[in-house]
């Protein structure tokens, strides 16, 4: 089994930032693609920006220059770099790593809240 902890949501005002951050840990041989995606409310689930075991990045189209992903192999851990925060971005934010253990399985963490006020 595999465990994710995000960190780092919060409120903050428009123009501000924050740091997401999710650490996996557990059964883990070696983790593929890392992922932020996000969740508001009466929306569908979209993805923010991902990440591969080589750092190669790839980002939804309206949130380039602003958001930046990035990992570090030697923990696990993959974050979200958000600046120039909007009101829109206000969602529930949630990590997918791909892990190779025996298999390949994708993991979700459980989410962080980020809420931008205007």
């Amino acid at each position: 089994q595999v465990q994710l902890v995000e960190s780092g949501g919060g409120l903050v005002q428009a123009g501000g930032s924050l740091r997401l951050s999710c650490a996996a840990s557990g059964n883990i041989y070696r983790i593929n693609d890392m992922a932020w995606y996000r969740q508001a409310p009466g929306k569908q689930r979209e993805l923010v920006a991902d990440i591969t075991s080589g750092g190669s990045t790839n980002y939804a189209d309206s949130l380039k220059g602003r958001f930046t992903i990035s990992r570090d192999n030697a923990k696990n851990t993959v974050y979200l770099q958000m600046n120039s925060l909007k009101p829109e971005d206000t969602a529930h934010y949630y990590c997918k790593v791909v892990v190779v253990a025996g298999g390949i399985e994708s993991y979700w963490g459980q989410g962080t809240q980020v809420t931008v006020s205007s």
